[in-house]
Order: structure tokens, then sequence, then C-alpha cells
């Protein structure tokens, strides 16, 4: 199922509502993210993917999500100072969001993206086009830098 998040609204992480319609025209990789997660590694992986493709338009963007083990508890702002001294990251961080369950956006829209359903764990990657379509979605364990992630970023930036 093609799925397009341009008009769906998330909340910045100075709370403002803001469309993805923004981002048009950047490929993105929305990741839902955690501090005490396995998986929390990946924020070094995913700084340097935004790091080496920022001047083509891609865009690493990040939600804080509390519904894997309570593995991400912190406040915002203790998240976003973790995140930044811990591994650098300075790609966009958003209010927190619930990836299952009672879900949130943007990913209430992108669980619709094949294969279909929440969320399973911290830190799945939903990699958006130009025009806002959802054309994959990698599971946790897939790391950022992958073959396979950074071969799909490409073939969208070319």
């Amino acid at each position: 199922m093609s799925v397009n998040i341009s008009k769906v609204e998330v909340l910045s992480f100075e709370n403002e509502k803001l469309t993805f319609e923004h981002f048009k025209g950047d490929v993105l990789l929305i990741v839902n993210v955690a501090s005490k997660c396995g998986f929390t590694k990946q924020y070094k992986a995913l700084q340097n993917l935004q790091d080496n493709y920022a001047s083509r338009g891609f865009r690493v963007l990040g939600f804080p999500c509390n519904d894997f083990g309570n593995q991400e508890p912190g406040e915002l702002k203790e998240i976003k100072k973790f995140c930044s001294m811990s591994f650098g990251v300075n790609f966009q961080l958003f209010q927190k969001v619930h990836a299952t369950g009672q879900t949130t956006e943007p990913f209430t829209t992108l669980n619709k993206v094949s294969p279909s359903g929440d969320v399973q764990w911290n830190f799945e990657k939903f990699l958006i086009n130009q025009e806002g379509e959802a054309i994959a979605r990698f599971k946790s364990a897939v790391e950022p830098e992958s073959r396979e992630i950074k071969k799909a970023i490409e073939a969208l930036l070319n």
C-alpha cells in the first residue's frame, strides 16, 4: 500500500504543529528512538547518515518513544542533551510519540507501510521520498549504515 505522509501533522521539539509538507523535497529517514535500548548506539550511525547526505537533501527525523520496555522515560530536554553529549546528535528530534497500541502520528500513518502493523521495537526506520511517500521500512536490527539502507537512500538522492 502506498502511504504519503505530506499532510500528517506532528509536534516539533518546541511543541509547534507542523506537517511533513515542511520537508517536501527532502529524503527523510523517520525513526522511533530511545535512550536506554540495546539499539541506542544506532544514534551515532543515524547522525553519520545525516552528516554524509545532508548536503544532497537528506534528513533524519527522530521521534522519542517510551512504548517498549520503558526505554525512553526522560523529558525532552534530557533526551536531547543525552543524544548530543553521548552521540553528537544534531538531527531534528520531535515530541514523544506512541508507535504501538494507541499510536500517535507519524506512526498511525507509517504503520500502514508494508509490512503493515505496529512498530515492533525502538529504532524502526521509515524511508520517505521527496514527495512524502513512504518507500521502505526497516526493522530495528537493520543498522542505519547498512548497505541496504544506504543503497535505498542513494537511489532516491540520484
